[in-house]
C-alpha cells in the first residue's frame, strides 16, 4: 500500500538551493571586482587571492579532517573575501596568517558554518590590523591609470582618499566608480562591487533592508555631518558612499546570512547600525575607515536585535492582558 501522508520532522519547506550553490554564487557575484582587482594591481593582486583562497580552503579542511579541499565553498568566499579587504603590498606571509585566523578563529572555534558568530573574513583582517597596523594602513599601492597594466610595476605608494582632505579631493567621482584610486583589492572599483551584487540580489541570496539601512545612513551622515569638504554637503555625502570599503561592506559582508539577523525589521536596524558606526569611526575616530569595526560590532548584537524584532507567534496573548 502506497502512503499519501508522510509526517515528518521539519523543515517541510525545502528549496533546491544548497549552502555550495550559494558559495559559487558568492564566488561569481566577486568576480567583477576580483578581475578589477587584477587590471589595476596586477600579479600582486592574483597572487593575495590565491594566497587567501588556498591557505583558507586547506586551513579547513584540515581542521575538518576532509580530503575535498573546496567542501561547500564556505573557505573559499572566505578567502576571496579576506583578500578583498587587504591592500596589494601586504607581504604573502600576513595574507596567509590571516587567512588561518580567519578560518580559525572566526569560524571554526564556533562550531563551523552557521554557528560563527562574526563574519570571519572581517575577523582575519582586524586581527591583521591589530598585529600588523602600518602594513594593513596608511599608505598603500594605488592602482595605476586605466588601460596600462604594465604600469602596475612602477607605480609608487600613496594614501588612500580617506586619509586626509588633500587625499579626497585630489580624486575625482569617475575615478572612485572605476576603481583607479589608492585602497585595497576589493574597494577601489564601485561599479565592479555594484554589477557583482545585482548577481546576489537576482539570485535572492541578499535582503536590500541591509545595505539600503548602511548606505542610506553612510549618505545621510555623510551629507549633514561630513562638513561639505568635498564640494559640497551632498557630494560628501555620496563620496563617503564611493570611497573605502562601505560598498564592499554593506553588499558582501554585512548581508552574510549566519552573522545578519533573520528578521526583516532586524536587518533595518542592523544596516543603519552599520552605517552609524562607520560614520562615528570615520568622522571623530583616529582611524580613517570604520567598515570592519562596524560589522564587527553589530554582528555581536545580532542576536539582540533579533531577541527584540521576532514577531509573536500567531494567536499568542501577552501576560497581564
Amino acid at each position: 500500500m502506497n502512503r499519501k501522508l508522510v509526517v515528518s520532522s521539519s523543515p517541510h519547506v525545502r528549496s533546491i538551493e544548497s549552502t555550495q550553490s550559494i558559495m559559487v554564487d558568492v564566488l561569481i557575484a566577486l568576480f567583477p571586482v576580483a578581475l578589477v582587482s587584477v587590471f589595476l594591481f596586477g600579479y600582486r593582486a592574483l597572487l593575495l587571492m590565491a594566497i587567501t583562497v588556498f591557505t583558507a580552503m586547506v586551513t579547513e579542511a584540515i581542521w575538518l579532517r576532509r580530503r575535498n579541499i573546496f567542501g561547500d565553498g564556505s573557505a573559499a568566499v572566505t578567502g576571496l573575501l579576506l583578500a578583498m579587504v587587504l591592500p596589494p603590498t601586504l607581504p604573502w606571509w600576513m595574507a596567509l596568517i590571516g587567512a588561518v585566523a580567519a578560518i580559525i578563529v572566526g569560524k571554526q572555534v564556533y562550531g563551523g558554518l552557521g554557528h560563527n558568530i562574526f563574519n570571519p573574513a572581517l575577523v582575519g583582517r582586524a586581527i591583521l590590523f591589530v598585529s600588523w597596523g602600518s602594513s594593513m594602513g596608511g599608505n598603500i599601492w594605488p592602482g595605476p591609470k586605466l588601460f596600462q597594466f604594465g604600469a602596475n610595476l612602477a607605480a609608487v605608494t600613496g594614501a588612500t582618499p580617506l586619509a586626509n582632505q588633500e587625499e579626497a579631493l585630489a580624486v575625482t567621482f569617475s575615478q572612485l566608480i572605476t576603481g583607479n584610486v589608492a585602497g585595497c583589492l576589493g574597494e577601489t572599483s564601485a561599479l565592479a562591487i555594484i554589477l557583482g551584487a545585482f548577481w546576489l540580489f537576482s539570485k535572492k541570496h541578499i535582503d536590500w533592508r541591509i545595505p539600503v539601512g548602511y548606505l542610506g545612513t553612510v549618505f545621510v551622515m555623510g551629507t549633514f555631518f561630513g562638513g561639505g569638504f568635498y564640494h559640497g554637503h551632498l557630494s560628501t555625502g555620496l563620496f563617503h558612499l564611493l570611497a573605502g570599503g562601505v560598498l564592499l561592506g554593506a553588499l558582501f559582508m554585512a548581508t552574510d546570512l549566519v552573522t545578519s539577523p533573520v528578521t526583516t525589521t532586524g536587518r533595518l536596524i542592523f544596516g543603519i547600525g552599520c552605517g552609524v558606526i562607520t560614520m562615528l569611526v570615520r568622522l571623530f575616530g583616529t582611524f580613517p575607515e570604520g567598515v570592519t569595526f562596524a560589522i564587527l560590532i553589530m554582528n555581536a548584537l545580532t542576536p539582540v536585535i533579533d531577541n527584540f524584532t521576532v514577531p509573536r507567534a500567531f494567536g499568542e496573548v501577552r501576560r497581564g492582558a
